[in-house]
């Protein structure tokens, strides 16, 4: 009872006369503006999965630690099946994969052609040009279990690195640095 008793004497009453704190003010008081943008982070687009596990962010980081000028010329690895994770061009933060592609023996051993087919760059590439378009990781895989990722990047400064190898003793050092070449992007469209 003291409660609604306290809330009726700092509202006023039911019949509509008020208290002095309820008469209008002569000067406009601003309305408290609230944020436009939800709190909450967008939602990011694609899923992790055992064959495509790696957010965009960790995919780019070898792509930006990578030593142009140094590694093998050509990769020693014989894959029997790549698995191909296509990553939107507009992918940034947490976003995953939102295609992915198997292909296995000749399909395989034909686009690692092209990738070990694309000359080793000396240095970054100093002119990237300012279209998009998607970034794709191969990740070729041979009898051993051993893996062999690249990532490629179908923009900018068409990138195409080496990033990782998991599994046993091959291929030793990974390949130098390159860039795509216009086969390679071809190649990579899915089926």
């Amino acid at each position: 009872m003291v409660a609604v008793l306290g809330v009726t004497a700092a509202c006023g009453d039911e019949s509509g006369s008020s208290g002095p704190a309820a008469q209008p003010s002569s000067t406009p008081t601003p309305s408290p503006t609230l944020p436009t943008a939800s709190a909450t982070p967008p939602t990011p687009s694609g899923t992790p999965s055992i064959d495509c596990p790696e957010t965009i962010t960790a995919v780019r980081k070898p792509l930006e630690a990578a030593i142009w000028g140094k590694g093998a010329a050509k990769s020693a690895f014989q894959p029997v099946s790549v698995t191909i994770c296509q990553y939107d061009a507009q992918a940034s933060g947490q976003d995953y994969a939102t295609v992915m592609t198997k292909r296995t023996m000749k399909q395989a051993t034909d686009l690692f052609a092209l990738v070990n087919a694309a000359k080793p760059e000396p240095k970054k590439p100093g002119f990237c040009t300012k279209e998009l378009g998607p970034t794709y990781v191969l990740r070729f895989t041979d009898n051993d279990r051993g893996v062999l990722s690249y990532t490629a990047e179908a923009f900018g400064c068409h990138r195409l690195v080496a990033t990782s190898f998991e599994g046993q003793g091959k291929p030793g050092d990974l390949a130098a640095p390159r860039s795509t070449t216009p086969e390679l992007l071809k190649s990579l469209g899915l089926r």
